[in-house]
């Protein structure tokens, strides 16, 4: 399971008759006693906070399936009888939906985390990769999951993005009715949508924990990268996993779940919409239609682009490019410390993303700047559709920037090893990193 030798010993007659059948104790074992990069920081916990995140989503789920049903005249008010009635069924139903935001929340500072750092450079491309799966995966879910209370905003996000779809028909005849036809399971959202969501959205989960499973295991092979970007290279450069981090995570989890539960039990709905605080009634459509706000960036790319077909493509393509991120940045030197360059690209994206979030909450038509009035005293100016574009263009554009970045940037001299800031030392040419890793 991992590039390095265990050190496992059984001790008992039990663990060695387990040892020899299911090395699942020495897997745990190897697990604590992994060699880690002594220099990680508090942005390396985050993937502990997810897969903790993703034990609450899982087991607060289950119980809530128990007593959902998922029928089109009884989800809403199963949802209430949750709240109502289940014995602590409105803390279960909080922290699953809450849970969600969090969740997102540690997966785009973890993303953030890992492209600031270059954690999908050689030789982690599969680690990236299954991230990417995961990320995926859990956005499916989390639009299933926001259709299942059944009210308003549920049902009209669930209408708008199923249609999407259709767009397909321009490529394909009929592919895309095909594709829209089955996730309805008729001929609109109904009933049977909200069944085959529901089904979907209990699967899901347990995908993501086996892609987990898969991402740790490509992530033992090479180990973790750490601040610098350069590989460990002795055992000077390491500790064991346990126990220097798993305190450090376990604060930061601690630290993290303070955050979680003021939602929880201060600002609950703070998160959510008030429209699905009534139930869906087809031949009513909310006045705005909003996802969930770890959606809004794509969703304000989607509704920037005038022609369907496009902007659906541009939607989807703003996630796919996060899968050819190791292909598209050229640079030899790893860490984002060491690009001064990149680095101020990289802040660029970040507030284009939370730009694009702002903008997926407004309406199309908003004006960011105000010139004038019609003679009808409309607004007229810059509006938030336009500022969608303008930060959409150059979301994809950074991109293209990593990849000239490498060829012509002129980084700053790398450590010739993660100890040399520590215990002193001069640094070496970036073009040097290779030919030191070869001598380590």
């Amino acid at each position: 399971m991992s590039a390095h030798p265990s050190t496992y010993e059984p001790k008992t007659g039990i663990e060695r008759w387990l040892d020899a059948r299911l090395p699942i104790v020495r897997f745990a074992a190897d697990y604590l006693d992994l060699p880690t990069p002594k220099n990680l920081n508090y942005w390396y916990t985050f993937g502990a906070i997810l897969s903790v995140m993703l034990v609450v989503q899982i087991v607060t789920g289950v119980i809530l399936a128990m007593h959902y049903v998922p029928n089109g005249d009884m989800a809403f008010n199963s949802v209430e009888h949750i709240m109502r009635d289940v014995n602590y069924g409105w803390l279960i139903r909080y922290i699953h939906a809450n849970g969600a935001s969090m969740f997102f929340l540690a997966v785009y500072i973890h993303i953030a985390r890992g492209m600031y750092y270059g954690s999908y450079k050689a030789p982690r491309e599969v680690l990236w990769l299954l991230g990417c799966i995961i990320y995926l995966l859990m956005m499916a879910t989390a639009f299933m999951g926001y259709v299942l209370p059944w009210g308003q905003m549920s049902f009209a996000g669930a209408v708008v993005i199923t249609n999407l779809f259709s767009a397909f028909d321009q490529v394909i005849p009929g592919l895309g009715t095909a594709i829209t036809t089955w996730l309805w399971g008729g001929f609109a959202v109904g009933g049977a949508t909200l069944n085959r969501f529901f089904s979907l959205h209990y699967l899901l989960p347990f995908m993501i924990a086996g892609v987990t499973v898969l991402h740790l295991w490509a992530l033992h092979v090479p180990n973790s990268t750490n601040p610098t970007g350069v590989e460990v290279k002795s055992k000077e450069d390491t500790i064991p996993f346990h126990p220097y981090y798993t305190v450090k995570d376990g604060f930061a989890i601690m630290a993290f779940f303070v955050v979680f539960a003021w939602f929880v039990f201060f600002a609950p709905e703070a998160l959510g919409h008030v429209d699905n605080q009534v139930p869906a009634n087809p031949l009513v459509t909310p006045a705005h239609i909003v996802p969930e706000w770890y959606f809004l960036p794509f969703y304000a790319i989607l509704r920037s682009v005038p022609q369907k077909l496009f902007g659906v493509l541009a939607m989807f393509g703003a996630i796919a490019m996060l899968f050819a991120l190791p292909w598209l940045d050229t640079s030899k030197v790893r860490s984002m410390r060491y690009r001064p360059t990149a680095r101020w690209f990289f802040i660029l994206f970040i507030f284009a993303t939370i730009g694009l979030g702002w903008c997926g909450g407004k309406e199309p038509d908003d004006m960011v700047i105000t010139l004038g009035h019609t003679a009808n005293n409309d607004p007229t100016g810059f509006s938030v559709t336009w500022l969608s574009r303008i930060l959409g263009i150059y979301y994809y554009a950074y991109f293209g920037i990593l990849f000239f970045l490498g060829i012509y940037e002129k980084p700053l001299p790398v450590p010739a090893s993660i100890s040399t800031p520590v215990l002193g030392g001069s640094a070496m040419p970036a073009g040097s990193v290779a030919q030191a890793e070869k001598k380590g």
